[in-house]
């Protein structure tokens, strides 16, 4: 009589378990820099908004509205929506006559430089990312002149 074997060797399991291991090791660095970068993205758009929110705000007001975190900054611009689960705090300094460099560094170290008119009422708008999250670390910024980092 002849025997039928049925089942997987252990070669065959070995091999299984090596492919799944290198497609892991491909997607999940590729899935972590998507989210990173969709991130980023967001963070991009609220600067943007926030921009015209404050314009928006010294066109009513002539003055911009300046705020530590983003907790202030929606209580004075209640236009400003970042979303339900930021991974960005962000914060708006006013000063007169003071914007962002020409070249604006990577990532923004808090550097200024003086606007034309020293008068000039200007703001710096800025993402900081959240400690423990993905983004910790990056930093943002566009000014009233919509000279920006990104």
């Amino acid at each position: 009589m002849i025997k039928s074997k049925s089942g997987f060797t252990l070669i065959e399991l070995l091999i299984t378990i090596a492919i799944i291991g290198i497609l892991t090791m491909i997607g999940i660095p590729a899935y972590i820099g998507q989210q990173k970068s969709a991130t980023r993205s967001e963070a991009y758009t609220n600067l943007q908004n926030l921009r015209l929110v404050e314009e928006q705000s010294f066109a009513d007001s002539g003055n911009y509205v300046a705020g530590a975190n983003t907790a202030a900054i929606r209580a004075a611009l209640p236009r400003f929506q970042p979303g339900p689960s930021p991974s960005y705090d962000y914060a708006v300094t006013t000063a007169a006559g003071v914007g962002l460099p020409a070249n604006v560094p990577v990532p923004y170290l808090g550097v200024t430089a003086a606007l034309p008119s020293a008068t000039t009422p200007c703001f710096i708008a800025t993402a900081t990312g959240i400690a423990g999250s993905r983004v910790a670390g990056d930093v943002f910024a566009i000014d009233c002149n919509n000279n920006r980092n990104f």
